[in-house]
């Protein structure tokens, strides 16, 4: 985890959240261990599809969710 200097400060599903600068939603769902899972995510209330994670920089005061797709019917 990076130092508080060296960092940026996000909300991640309400919770006060410290990533490395320069990183991407992609990274993100990444170093959540998320990788190939049926999720979704929101930053500052927009959707993300997830073709455009790997070109999305996240910045500091980010609100971001993540939450898993459910199916069903």
């Amino acid at each position: 985890m990076p130092t508080f200097n060296e960092s940026i400060q996000l909300t991640l599903n309400g919770e006060p959240y410290a990533i490395a600068p320069g990183l991407t939603a992609a990274d993100l769902v990444d170093q959540l261990g998320l990788s190939g899972r049926r999720i979704a995510v929101e930053i500052n209330e927009q959707i993300v599809p997830k073709s455009q994670l790997a070109t999305t920089p996240l910045a500091d005061s980010d609100q971001v969710e993540v939450v898993h797709a459910i199916g069903g019917g």
